[in-house]
């Protein structure tokens, strides 16, 4: 991961913080060509990993980490990150995987990333 997927990553955890109240404790960013694709781990608080010991939890958990998160985006777009690489950003692809507590997130904006930022 190269210095500006870092900073990236920063800017997720710190968006996700503000608006979700936590963030997760790793992330990795690598971009591919116009995505921003993010793998993350440690995204459950503690009263998520409680209702997760139950299967229908899990279900409204995943349910809720997925929509509720691409919603987020929808009412509240990352300005900083569109500050940040120089363009706009379109769309949101999130899934999570309960059970292991990793998620992933990949962020489509309207140029090459991968062009604009190789190092």
């Amino acid at each position: 991961m190269g210095k500006y997927e870092a900073e990236f990553s920063n800017l997720v955890r710190s968006f996700r913080k503000k608006h979700m109240g936590k963030g997760p404790s790793k992330i990795s960013t690598t971009f591919c060509k116009n995505w921003a694709i993010c793998e993350m781990e440690g995204n459950l608080s503690p009263i998520e990993r409680f209702i997760a010991s139950a299967d229908e939890g899990k279900q409204m958990l995943r349910a809720a980490r997925t929509e509720m998160v691409k919603d987020m985006y929808r009412k509240n777009p990352p300005r900083e990150m569109e500050e940040f690489l120089g363009c706009r950003f379109v769309e949101l692809f999130v899934d999570i995987d309960i059970e292991q507590d990793k998620g992933m997130s990949i962020f489509v904006f309207d140029e090459n990333l991968e062009e604009k930022f190789s190092n």
